[in-house]
C-alpha cells in the first residue's frame, strides 16, 4: 500500500516542476484540475494508509473529510502566496473547483482502497 502512494508523490512533484518549466499552468488551461485531482487521491492514499492501520470504523469518513480540510487549507495557502507575491487575483470559481476536483481525487482512493486493497472478507462494499 505504502509504495503507490510513493510513487504518486514523486509523479505529482516532477509533473509539477514540469509544469513550472515548460508552462503548463498557463498554456495547458485544466492542466491545474489534473494535478488537483492527483492530488486529492495522493492525499486520500495516504489517509487511508495512516487511518486503516487503525481501524476501518469510519474510514470513508474520516479520509473524505481529511482531502477536503487539506484541499481548503491548500486553497488559503494559494490565496496567502498569490496575495504576497501578487502573481494572480484571487478567483473564486478557480478555487471551488479545485477543492472539488480535490475531493474527486479523494473519492476515487476510497473507490481504489475498497475494490483492490481491502480484504475480500471484510468488504462490504461489493
Amino acid at each position: 500500500m505504502l509504495l503507490p502512494i510513493i510513487l504518486l508523490m514523486f509523479f505529482i512533484f516532477f509533473a509539477d516542476k514540469l509544469a513550472d518549466k515548460f508552462y503548463w499552468y498557463n498554456s495547458i488551461w485544466y492542466f491545474d484540475i489534473i494535478m488537483h485531482f492527483l492530488g486529492g487521491v495522493w492525499v486520500g492514499l495516504f489517509f487511508i494508509y495512516v487511518f486503516s492501520r487503525r481501524s476501518l470504523d469510519n474510514l470513508i469518513f474520516k479520509v473524505v473529510l481529511s482531502v477536503l480540510l487539506i484541499g481548503i487549507f491548500w486553497e488559503i495557502f494559494e490565496f496567502y502566496v498569490n496575495n504576497v507575491v501578487g502573481r494572480t487575483p484571487f478567483n473564486v470559481v478557480d478555487t471551488l473547483f479545485d477543492i472539488i476536483f480535490d475531493f474527486f481525487g479523494g473519492l476515487l482512493s476510497v473507490l481504489y482502497f475498497l475494490k483492490k486493497i481491502m480484504k475480500a472478507s471484510e468488504n462490504r462494499v461489493q
